[in-house]
């Protein structure tokens, strides 16, 4: 497990899925190639497209070749020279040269801006018991009138039988976070997100719980905020790998608020 991903059973169920835009993305293969097809649709009414594509030749992964409909482009890579270590390198906006190894339940990450030579990331994550993971990272500024170290958190994650719980700190130490996952039975899912500081002992951000015991709906997700935004979603197969996502939010009690979003994936 990477660090990055110590809290990440609270956090998809609580934020995947939902969403306020109109979308539909297709998959296919063009041979040996993986092809995607994004479109999304604008409040204006335009519709704008991202595609992209995935292979590997001579042990070099092109995991996202992608080009976008405002004329920038996605490059991300990925080799594994050894057993348990893979190299990535990512261009966007930037360029970042990054080191992924894992042995013996540990998996630690190096990530450097290789654009700007501005930036070097790195994160530790340990399993130290069954169920139990421990980890930390950092950020280092190169250059510039900020150079030195930027940030630094800890946390950890526990794990056992339908309960997961995990604790990440936030703003070098000064703010921690808690994820709180539970399955009440294999239906239903209930989640909360709090952050607790100096400044505020304890602030509830989300609760929200996944209900998938209605097989002709789908999945059936919804959560509350603390900005009192109230959101529900849909998640259903509607045919054979076509899935259908209906997303609806609403502020309070003021239905003018109502945002609503679609996305088709097949």
């Amino acid at each position: 497990m990477k660090f990055s991903d110590i809290s990440k059973p609270s956090k998809d169920l609580l934020n995947d899925d939902y969403t306020s835009s109109l979308t539909l993305k297709c998959k296919g293969k063009a041979g040996p190639v993986g092809v995607t097809i994004e479109t999304e649709r604008s409040a204006a009414g335009t519709l704008s497209s991202k595609v992209g594509g995935k292979f590997a030749y001579a042990g070099l992964n092109f995991d996202k070749v992608q080009a976008k409909a405002d004329g920038s482009n996605v490059l991300e890579t990925s080799l594994t020279p050894c057993t348990g270590c893979k190299m990535t390198f990512k261009a966007n906006k930037g360029a970042d040269l990054g080191v992924e190894y894992t042995a013996k339940g540990m998996t630690t990450t190096g990530s450097l801006d290789v654009l700007n030579m501005s930036k070097f990331s790195t994160s530790t994550c340990i399993g130290v018991a069954p169920g139990i993971n421990v980890g930390g990272d950092l950020s280092y500024n190169i250059s510039g009138d900020k150079g030195g170290l930027s940030s630094y958190n800890i946390g950890a994650s526990y794990a056992t039988g339908p309960l997961f719980a995990s604790v990440t700190s936030a703003s070098k130490l000064s703010q921690f976070n808690v994820g709180v996952l539970y399955k009440v039975n294999g239906d239903l899912s209930l989640a909360s997100s709090t952050t607790h500081s100096s400044g505020k002992a304890c602030d509830v951000l989300s609760v929200g719980g996944s209900y998938s015991g209605l097989g002709s709906v789908g999945i059936i997700k919804a959560k509350v905020g603390s900005n009192g935004v109230t959101s529900a979603c849909m998640i259903k197969e509607v045919a054979p790998k076509v899935n259908l996502t209906a997303s609806g939010s609403v502020s309070g009690a003021d239905f003018s608020t109502f945002k609503y979003g679609i996305g088709i994936t097949m």
